[in-house]
């Protein structure tokens, strides 16, 4: 997108042009915060009332944080359109804790490896001086390029169904593709803006239509449903809270490269006092998501594509999705409902979204400085973090220590631009961070 519709601080004109846009975003997001509980579920074998009840959780926690990261508490909050969700980064750690010392090993690790991120958010500022422009613009990169294929799985069906890679998948994707393209370009105001839902609605239809919906979820969904505090207890091994601790400072690194690519998505700066605040809401958010029984929360990226294509920055409208969440999470019938979605219909919008950010880094690294040194740290930071994510088997023979750290392609990608920042001669700093929040 050119240009923004709706900055930071806009609110559209109408209570429906807001339900509209925000429910784009809550499309985007709320298949990732399911799957964690559901994955975590099914690897610790828990019986279904206890995998709903973390449904339940992660989406009721999910929605507050939203909204306290958008709007702001105090110092607390970023302030930005930010939803917030259950991380994947926790899940390695979180299922080894888990098949030792149960759901209440994970709510407890969790708790107080959250500590990790609160403390962290305080030195936010000094962190930031390591993000210069082109080491942010390498980690804006590696966001998309990471999240790009996770979309083509959910364009072919999803990983490990029978029908994967199958032509109507394919079509059905390309479809919702298409349509999403020709919204945003020939779209106008509001069709523009919502290009991302009225493809996935467009999508849904075509898919009822050949009878791929299957509404078993939604009438075993109950209507009402309270998440309640501590209901599964905690308990706090070391071993857990050491391997949580880890995942946490990761969370650090993507987290921080999604801030970035959040401010260059709605033209806000992030000096370092801003981040730090935004941290700050990501580690207190997991405490409280701990305290609700749900897995820990963090920034969620995909959510950066959909302002990168709609143009939609606005923080309000994201706080009304996070009220949506919170809903989804007192009325699971609504969530039951959302993921009926088909795949492939995610699909389609999620490569178009997902390849915006890839075009926001790609415009940020052209606009990184023109020498052979620049050009080093990106070719060789973005080799390895594709390395990582093209290739995961890659560190399979690793110690556990090391595919923690270095599972994911972002964090690879951004550890080896800020490492070759430093190491090489004619060091980058972050000389903006007085800019105004």
């Amino acid at each position: 997108m050119e240009h923004l519709i709706y900055g930071v601080e806009d609110r559209p004109p109408r209570f429906f042009t807001t339900l509209l846009l925000s429910l784009q975003h809550l499309l985007a997001a709320l298949g990732g915060i399911i799957a964690v509980p559901l994955v975590f579920g099914g690897a610790l074998k828990l019986p279904a009332d206890q995998i709903v009840a973390l449904v339940n959780a992660a989406l009721l926690g999910s929605g507050v944080v939203t909204i306290i990261q958008c709007r702001g508490v105090g110092p607390v909050g970023i302030r930005l359109p930010c939803v917030m969700g259950t991380s994947f980064a926790f899940v390695g750690a979180g299922i080894s804790v888990g098949l030792e010392h149960g759901v209440p090993g994970i709510l407890g690790s969790s708790l107080v490896g959250s500590l990790v991120m609160i403390v962290g958010s305080f030195f936010m500022p000094v962190i930031r001086r390591f993000f210069p422009h082109t080491v942010t613009s390498v980690v804006v990169t590696m966001i998309g390029l990471s999240l790009t294929p996770v979309a083509v799985d959910w364009a072919a069906g999803g990983v490990g169904s029978a029908g994967y890679g199958s032509v109507a998948n394919l079509a059905v994707a390309v479809f919702v593709l298409f349509l999403v393209i020709g919204f945003v370009q020939w779209g106008k105001g509001m069709i523009s803006a919502s290009a991302v839902v009225l493809g996935i609605v467009c999508g849904y239809l075509l898919c009822l239509a050949m009878d791929w919906i299957d509404f078993t979820q939604v009438r075993q969904a109950a209507w009402f449903a309270i998440p309640q505090p501590l209901h599964f207890g905690m308990s706090f091994p070391l071993s857990g809270v050491v391997a949580m601790s880890i995942a946490f400072l990761v969370t650090i690194v993507e987290t921080t490269g999604t801030f970035m690519a959040l401010g260059a998505a709605t033209r806000t700066p992030i000096p370092g006092k801003r981040l730090a605040s935004g941290m700050l809401c990501d580690g207190v958010g997991s405490a409280f998501a701990a305290l609700m029984s749900s897995p820990p929360v963090s920034t969620f990226a995909q959510n950066v594509g959909v302002v990168s294509l709609t143009g939609v920055a606005s923080r309000h409208v994201v706080m009304l999705t996070g009220v949506m969440l919170l809903l989804a999470g007192l009325f699971p019938v609504l969530g039951a409902l959302v993921v009926t979605i088909p795949q492939p219909v995610l699909g389609g919008a999620g490569l178009m979204m997902f390849a915006m950010i890839v075009c926001a880094g790609v415009r940020m690294l052209s606009s990184s400085e023109q020498s052979r040194r620049s050009t080093l740290i990106i070719a060789v930071s973005l080799g390895c973090g594709l390395a990582v994510t093209v290739r995961p088997d890659l560190l399979a023979k690793m110690p556990a220590f090391i595919r923690e750290v270095f599972g994911s392609g972002i964090t690879v990608g951004a550890l080896v631009a800020v490492a070759l920042n430093l190491v090489l001669p004619g060091r980058e700093l972050e000389v903006h961070e007085e800019v105004a929040a």
